[in-house]
């Protein structure tokens, strides 16, 4: 099977997911939030930093779970100005 290699835009939502997982995991181990979501730390390193562009949507939704966020509150953030964007967190 031949990987189509993602475009620009796919990468850089990658990386805003990644970067918004980070903020939102705050001073919580990376090893906690991992767990907690059932992946590997190192799963969690790559998303965060970008290296897994288009992690599963069911991944994306245990990390959002793990360190309070809202999967809209996610969307918004990488389709929107990303000044304007309200975390949505949730308790």
């Amino acid at each position: 099977m031949v990987r189509v290699p993602l475009t620009p835009d796919e990468v850089r939502r990658g990386q805003e997911i990644g970067a918004l997982l980070r903020e939102a995991r705050g001073a919580r181990t990376l090893m906690d939030v991992a767990v907690g979501a059932g992946i590997s730390p190192e799963t969690l390193r790559k998303i965060e930093t970008g290296r897994i562009p288009t992690p599963a949507f069911t991944t994306v939704a245990q990390l959002a779970a793990q360190v309070g966020l809202s999967l809209d509150a996610i969307w918004r953030s990488v389709e929107a100005d990303p000044a304007a964007v309200d975390l949505g967190r949730v308790s």
